[in-house]
Formats: structure tokens, C-alpha cells, sequence
């Protein structure tokens, strides 16, 4: 099964935190896990990264595979944006991998389960 992992959560890792380092952990470890994130999650982990820490958060983001932004996605993902952007306060970043997870039969493992209100969405909250 395809398990994505949300920015806050790898985030929480590069900083130190053992839940995330733990809930990761368990992750690699279980066999049915595929560990993806989403094209945005890692474009914020990576672009908002200092330069001295390039070499640790590309190395964790060496464990993840990284799904596209695709058209498809795209297209589902506006309406998940509009329905639940004033309700919920999702973001694009939020509406693209709730999307992702949805067309690919994935699961999100993430901090903020109010931005995944979703009713078709797998979501867990990490810790």
C-alpha cells in the first residue's frame, strides 16, 4: 500500500523529534508500506531548507519516493480545494497530495488531520 508522508512529519524529523523518527521507523519496517510523499511536500522540504541542511534532508528524502503532479491530479484536486478551503483552510499543497493519495489508493500519514477532511481519504494523524 502506498503510504504518504506529509511534510510536517518529515519536517518533525529533520528537527530532531524521536515520534517522527519513530513513527519512520516503523514505517520502513513494515513490508506493506511504500513510503511516497508528494511533488509539494518535497518541493517545501527542499526549498525552505538551509544550505547546511541539504546533505541530511536529501538524504532522508532518498527514502521516499516522490509522485508527480499530474494533470488528473491537478484536475481533481480543484474541486477538493474549493469544497473544503473555507470550511477546512486546506491549502494547494494540501488539495494536491489529498488528491494523489486518492487516485493511487494511498494513505496519509500527517500531523494536521483537519486539512484532510475528505470523506474517500485514508488519513492518520503520525503521533
Amino acid at each position: 500500500m502506498r503510504v504518504y508522508v506529509d511534510s510536517d512529519i518529515l519536517i518533525w524529523h529533520l528537527r530532531g523529534d524521536r515520534r517522527a523518527a519513530e513513527l519512520l521507523r516503523r514505517l520502513s519496517q513494515d513490508e506493506s508500506a511504500d513510503l511516497w510523499t508528494g511533488a509539494l511536500q518535497r518541493a517545501e522540504i527542499v526549498l525552505f531548507a538551509r544550505e547546511c541542511e541539504l546533505p541530511e534532508t536529501l538524504a532522508l528524502l532518498l527514502r521516499f519516493k516522490t509522485h508527480p503532479v499530474t494533470q488528473e491530479i491537478v484536475d481533481e484536486a480543484g474541486p477538493l480545494y474549493r469544497k473544503w478551503r473555507p470550511t477546512h483552510g486546506i491549502d494547494v499543497n494540501d488539495a494536491i497530495l489529498a488528491a494523489t493519495a486518492m487516485l493511487t489508493g494511498g494513505k496519509i500519514y500527517t500531523l494536521n488531520l483537519k486539512h484532510y477532511p475528505m470523506p474517500d481519504l485514508v488519513v492518520l494523524r503520525g503521533w
